[in-house]
């Protein structure tokens, strides 16, 4: 086996495309509890773009690419059940490791068995989606009858949070644009356009009654306001993901002011229902790994429509 592997990783801190760079690197050796695979499929996604301006910093270099899936090539001290040559996916280490995902080898923390006919595409682009909708909704609450407003059910987060509330029973109204507007309501949503008018609209979708919670995954912020108002005005009942800024001027909740110990873990049973059919992350377009700067472009742009997956 060779002792170098390709890598894409930052050195500095500041704007993803000043500070990234395809490089060969040595392989990475797990440490006790962690394990390496040879990466089959990497997802990207904005808090790639996040690490690199500095988000929760620490020692450099490091890397992008957070939820892979891949091939057992390496298990450090103290790992039982999995073995040589097994399929998993999960996520990697990458705060305590120089390279992550957007490489020819990662290692993991945390991994599980891809299930029996979940593409390993498919895989990679589960962890950190299914994570961020389903750790928020749980903090919401999964009332079964209960009626939540998802804003932003186009990104890949609202459009995860739309299924996982259906699965658990809730109703749901969907904020989404063109491209996934049809898909939304075959699985059960009932769905308008964001935008001006969005108070009357889903307030004509409830006979004029609130909603008992609305979760915010837009990327564009600027909507709590109508939130609030279309939550009866309870800010214990509106949660976002994204504008954090509005959240602390209007008293909403927000990611970072939850109980981040409180965070079940979702990804078995929702790679079961991949592989079963029954849930999906939209796939917005797959990248080998040396044409990365394209799928940052695409990402940067706002207009990636779905996950961004590198495929060394």
């Amino acid at each position: 086996m060779p002792d170098q592997m390709r890598t894409v990783r930052f050195h500095d801190y500041g704007e993803p495309a000043d500070v990234l760079t395809l490089e060969n690197a040595p392989i990475p050796e797990p440490g006790p509890g962690r394990i390496r695979v040879a990466v089959h499929a990497a997802g990207l996604a904005p808090a790639d773009w996040a690490l690199c301006r500095g988000l929760f910093a620490g020692n450099l270099p490091r890397g992008i690419g957070c939820d892979v899936s891949g091939t057992v090539t390496s298990i450090g001290d103290g790992v039982t059940g999995v073995a040589l040559g097994d399929v998993v996916f999960g996520t990697t280490d990458w705060a305590n490791s120089s390279s992550a995902g957007a490489s020819d080898e990662a290692i993991m923390n945390r991994w599980f068995a891809v299930p029996d006919g979940l593409d390993l595409v498919q895989a990679a682009a589960l962890p950190m989606t299914v994570d961020t909708a389903f750790h928020h909704l749980n903090w919401l609450g999964f009332d079964p009858g209960a009626t939540i407003l998802i804003h932003g059910a186009g990104s890949t987060i609202g459009f995860a949070a739309v299924q996982i509330a259906l699965l658990r029973g809730m109703r749901v109204i969907a904020t989404a644009g063109d491209t996934y507007a049809q898909q939304l309501r075959d699985f059960g949503a009932l769905v308008t356009p964001y935008g001006d008018g969005l108070v009357e609209r889903v307030f004509e979708l409830t006979d004029g009654r609130p909603v008992d919670l609305a979760f915010d995954t837009s990327p564009v912020g600027g909507a709590l306001p109508d939130l609030l108002r279309l939550a009866g005005g309870d800010p214990q009942h509106v949660l976002t993901a994204s504008d954090f800024a509005g959240a602390a001027e209007l008293g909403v909740r927000a990611t970072f002011s939850e109980d981040l110990t409180n965070r079940p873990e979702p990804l078995p049973e929702f790679a079961q229902l991949a592989a079963d059919a029954k849930f999906v992350v939209p796939i917005a377009g797959t990248f080998a790994l040396d044409k990365w700067q394209t799928a940052l472009a695409i990402s940067l742009s706002g207009k990636a429509r779905g996950k961004l997956m590198l495929l060394p």
